[in-house]
């Protein structure tokens, strides 16, 4: 299988396109139609790990963290990125990140923090504006199946976590073909009347390009009647962060002992104790600070992330205790997610997960 139907198969389970607009995801480099021996998923595609690639026979590295984030304008090996990237492309291998794209995904790094926890009746805690679209075209009516299973299969109508998703108005349609038309049916210079479908779906605004490809193709008319509505419906299910409730409200101490303990912490910063039972906890995994302001507003006890200041403690507000348990340590579980997400997709090469050590905090206790 070559690379780039590898990259298709990724991206059919983790949209790539509902990474963050800073963020550097999908190839880092590679050559879309080399065959792919192997993958190796891993959280940051170091020296070593293009190393333990090359020992393991995989020349496709899956990588949360890119190891290209900005400002790489030469490869001389000056630093740890330019010698991880020269490696790998002195040795045939890809290097392909999911970063954002996998953090802002319903089941992907939030999910793994709280399936850890064991919360429930998840919610999104900062909901996406997905550059929401909503198309209405007029179809004559015995033309309106087909023309819905056309934008369907075009990636129309999706909604959270259902699809082919529409809503259709029958009516009456007028229209009067000119000079240099070649109606589908009437005659010039006479008005015709037709039996019309109103078909209203809704989309991201990234697939518009091939939707509209895709209507057109099946639509009967010359001239295909349509409207295109920019929303502003937060997407529901996409997003940074999560939140969700225990299954019984626990102590402060208790909680973050429990806390310590799945996540095999050697300590975590926290905000003062508020001497009020933990429920309804959020999360955001890697650097959360922006979060906090959200969880505050979802009525969350306790909000779990990475990489706390000092002055982003005093945004608890005496209301809910803010707990850093480490950048990495928040996520921990992405390997393992993404591995099995991608034996699922593969079976007829090599998965590996990296062996070696990527974080790069320690502790003197």
């Amino acid at each position: 299988m070559k690379l780039k139907e590898v990259i298709s198969k990724i991206e059919e389970k983790i949209k790539i396109n509902q990474a963050e607009d800073f963020d550097n995801v999908g190839l880092l480099c590679g050559v879309p139609d080399r065959p792919v021996s192997g993958i190796l998923v891993c959280h940051d595609a170091l020296e070593k790990v293009v190393e333990e690639a090359i020992h393991k026979s995989c020349n496709l590295i899956v990588c949360f963290h890119p190891i290209i984030f900005s400002g790489l304008k030469s490869l001389t090996g000056k630093n740890y990125v330019e010698r991880a990237v020269l490696k790998a492309i002195e040795n045939k291998i890809a290097i392909y990140a999911i970063h954002t794209a996998f953090d802002n995904d319903f089941f992907g790094v939030n999910a793994g923090i709280c399936n850890q926890l064991g919360l429930k009746d998840l919610k999104i805690l900062q909901p996406k504006k997905n550059n929401l679209k909503q198309l209405t075209v007029y179809v004559p009516k015995d033309y309106t199946e087909s023309l819905k299973n056309a934008l369907f299969s075009a990636g129309a109508g999706n909604i959270g976590f259902y699809d082919e998703c529409s809503f259709s108005i029958n009516g009456n349609g007028t229209f009067r073909p000119i000079e240099g038309s070649n109606p589908f049916s009437g005659r010039q210079h006479i008005r015709e009347n037709a039996d019309e479908d109103m078909i209203s779906v809704i989309f991201e605004g990234y697939k518009q390009g091939q939707i509209i490809s895709a209507m057109k193709s099946a639509h009967p008319y010359e001239e295909v009647a349509y409207q295109i509505y920019s929303l502003d419906n937060e997407n529901q299910h996409t997003g940074l962060g999560m939140y969700g409730e225990l299954e019984e409200e626990m102590d402060e101490k208790d909680f973050l002992k429990m806390v310590k303990e799945k996540f095999n912490l050697e300590i975590i910063k926290h905000s003062d104790f508020l001497d009020k039972k933990i429920k309804r906890v959020g999360v955001l995994g890697g650097s959360g600070a922006s979060g906090i302001k959200s969880a505050l507003s979802q009525k969350c006890d306790a909000y779990l992330t990475g990489d706390i200041k000092y002055h982003d403690y005093f945004l608890a507000e005496s209301q809910m205790l803010i707990c850093d348990i480490g950048h990495y340590e928040s996520e921990q579980f992405v390997v393992q997610q993404l591995f099995e997400i991608l034996s699922q997709k593969f079976s007829t090469f090599a998965i590996s997960k990296s062996n070696e050590k990527t974080n790069p905090v320690n502790y003197f206790l």
